[in-house]
Protein backbone atom coordinates (compact mmCIF):
# COMPACT_ATOMS: atom_id res chain seq x y z
CA UNK A 1 0.00 0.00 0.00
CA UNK A 2 1.21 3.46 -1.08
CA UNK A 3 1.15 6.12 1.19
CA UNK A 4 1.06 10.07 0.15
CA UNK A 5 0.85 12.86 2.93
CA UNK A 6 -0.94 15.71 1.13
CA UNK A 7 -0.50 18.66 3.45
CA UNK A 8 -1.08 22.51 3.17
CA UNK A 9 2.08 24.38 3.85
CA UNK A 10 5.85 24.36 3.51
CA UNK A 11 7.91 22.69 6.18
CA UNK A 12 10.96 24.78 7.15
CA UNK A 13 14.01 22.91 8.82
CA UNK A 14 13.23 22.57 12.91
CA UNK A 15 12.32 20.50 15.13
CA UNK A 16 8.55 19.79 13.40
CA UNK A 17 10.27 18.65 10.68
CA UNK A 18 13.00 16.42 12.33
CA UNK A 19 10.47 14.78 14.35
CA UNK A 20 8.88 13.97 10.80
CA UNK A 21 11.95 12.80 9.17
CA UNK A 22 12.52 10.59 12.52
CA UNK A 23 9.53 8.57 12.21
CA UNK A 24 9.08 8.50 8.60
CA UNK A 25 12.63 7.05 8.22
CA UNK A 26 11.92 4.02 10.33
CA UNK A 27 8.75 3.53 8.28
CA UNK A 28 8.97 -0.41 6.06
CA UNK A 29 7.18 2.20 2.95
CA UNK A 30 8.33 6.06 2.42
CA UNK A 31 5.62 8.28 2.49
CA UNK A 32 5.35 10.16 -0.34
CA UNK A 33 5.18 13.74 0.59
CA UNK A 34 3.32 16.43 -1.47
CA UNK A 35 3.20 19.49 -0.18
CA UNK A 36 0.26 22.28 -1.49
CA UNK A 37 0.12 26.07 -1.03
CA UNK A 38 -1.57 28.99 -2.41
CA UNK A 39 0.47 32.08 -1.79
CA UNK A 40 -2.22 34.51 -2.82
CA UNK A 41 -3.49 36.34 -0.13
CA UNK A 42 -7.17 35.80 0.32
CA UNK A 43 -9.90 35.90 2.57
CA UNK A 44 -10.54 32.85 4.90
CA UNK A 45 -13.44 30.89 3.34
CA UNK A 46 -11.46 31.51 -0.17
CA UNK A 47 -8.47 30.69 0.79
CA UNK A 48 -9.93 27.53 2.56
CA UNK A 49 -11.68 26.40 -0.94
CA UNK A 50 -8.67 27.16 -2.74
CA UNK A 51 -6.32 24.80 -0.39
CA UNK A 52 -8.94 22.13 -0.66
CA UNK A 53 -8.75 22.23 -4.80
CA UNK A 54 -4.95 22.28 -4.39
CA UNK A 55 -5.42 18.80 -2.14
CA UNK A 56 -8.11 17.40 -4.07
CA UNK A 57 -5.74 17.77 -7.53
CA UNK A 58 -2.45 16.12 -5.66
CA UNK A 59 -4.26 13.38 -3.83
CA UNK A 60 -3.95 9.66 -5.98
CA UNK A 61 -6.13 8.76 -8.62
CA UNK A 62 -8.60 6.20 -6.84
CA UNK A 63 -6.39 6.32 -3.19
CA UNK A 64 -8.70 6.13 0.01
CA UNK A 65 -8.66 9.84 1.88
CA UNK A 66 -8.24 10.32 5.33
CA UNK A 67 -8.54 13.54 6.37
CA UNK A 68 -7.29 15.31 9.91
CA UNK A 69 -9.59 17.27 11.39
CA UNK A 70 -10.27 18.16 15.32
CA UNK A 71 -14.11 17.40 14.71
CA UNK A 72 -13.65 14.02 13.11
CA UNK A 73 -13.32 10.91 14.67
CA UNK A 74 -11.04 9.65 18.02
CA UNK A 75 -9.48 6.40 17.50
CA UNK A 76 -7.04 4.66 20.29
CA UNK A 77 -4.06 3.54 18.18
CA UNK A 78 -4.38 -0.14 18.03
CA UNK A 79 -7.94 0.46 16.06
CA UNK A 80 -6.07 3.17 14.21
CA UNK A 81 -3.56 -0.07 13.39
CA UNK A 82 -6.93 -2.36 12.98
CA UNK A 83 -8.41 0.05 10.35
CA UNK A 84 -5.15 0.17 8.16
CA UNK A 85 -4.79 -3.63 8.39
CA UNK A 86 -7.92 -4.07 7.09
CA UNK A 87 -7.34 -1.70 4.10
CA UNK A 88 -4.39 -3.34 3.31
CA UNK A 89 -6.08 -6.90 3.81
CA UNK A 90 -8.84 -5.27 1.33
CA UNK A 91 -6.03 -4.37 -1.23
CA UNK A 92 -5.92 -0.67 -1.21
CA UNK A 93 -3.29 0.17 -3.12
CA UNK A 94 -2.92 3.88 -2.23
CA UNK A 95 -4.02 5.57 0.65
CA UNK A 96 -3.67 9.03 1.28
CA UNK A 97 -3.58 11.30 4.50
CA UNK A 98 -4.96 15.18 4.18
CA UNK A 99 -3.61 17.77 6.50
CA UNK A 100 -5.48 21.13 6.29
CA UNK A 101 -4.06 24.96 6.50
CA UNK A 102 -5.08 27.05 9.28
CA UNK A 103 -9.05 27.30 8.65
CA UNK A 104 -9.35 23.88 8.19
CA UNK A 105 -10.71 21.93 5.11
CA UNK A 106 -12.83 22.21 2.77
CA UNK A 107 -16.52 20.74 2.52
CA UNK A 108 -15.04 19.49 -0.84
CA UNK A 109 -12.37 17.04 1.00
CA UNK A 110 -13.92 16.29 4.08
CA UNK A 111 -16.56 14.69 1.62
CA UNK A 112 -14.09 13.14 -0.34
CA UNK A 113 -12.72 11.06 2.62
CA UNK A 114 -12.94 7.68 3.26
CA UNK A 115 -12.21 8.61 6.86
CA UNK A 116 -12.46 12.31 8.73
CA UNK A 117 -9.69 11.59 11.92
CA UNK A 118 -8.76 13.78 14.70
CA UNK A 119 -5.79 13.63 16.87
CA UNK A 120 -7.75 14.41 20.00
CA UNK A 121 -9.25 17.57 21.17
CA UNK A 122 -6.38 19.65 21.54
CA UNK A 123 -5.34 22.14 18.37
CA UNK A 124 -1.79 21.20 17.01
CA UNK A 125 0.21 23.40 14.72
CA UNK A 126 0.05 22.20 11.28
CA UNK A 127 4.15 21.16 10.68
CA UNK A 128 3.71 19.28 13.95
CA UNK A 129 0.53 17.17 12.75
CA UNK A 130 3.15 15.71 10.19
CA UNK A 131 5.21 14.34 13.08
CA UNK A 132 2.01 12.86 15.20
CA UNK A 133 0.91 11.37 11.57
CA UNK A 134 4.01 9.50 10.84
CA UNK A 135 4.79 8.07 14.87
CA UNK A 136 1.36 7.01 14.24
CA UNK A 137 2.18 5.25 11.22
CA UNK A 138 4.89 3.50 12.27
CA UNK A 139 3.12 2.55 15.27
CA UNK A 140 0.12 0.76 13.61
CA UNK A 141 3.22 -0.90 11.96
CA UNK A 142 4.61 -2.01 15.01
CA UNK A 143 1.20 -3.10 16.78
CA UNK A 144 0.34 -5.19 13.33
CA UNK A 145 4.03 -6.68 13.34
CA UNK A 146 3.35 -8.05 16.96
CA UNK A 147 6.17 -5.37 17.84
CA UNK A 148 7.08 -4.44 21.28
CA UNK A 149 7.42 -0.88 20.60
CA UNK A 150 3.51 0.20 20.81
CA UNK A 151 2.44 -1.17 24.84
CA UNK A 152 -1.33 -1.14 25.91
Amino acid sequence: MRVTLVAVGRMKAGPAQELYELYAARLRRRIVLKEVEEKRSLPPEALKQQEGALILAALPKGARVVALDEGGREMTSRDFAERLGVWQDEGTQDLAFVIGGADGLSNEVREAADLILSLGRLTWPHMLVRGLLAEQLFRAESILAGHPYHRD
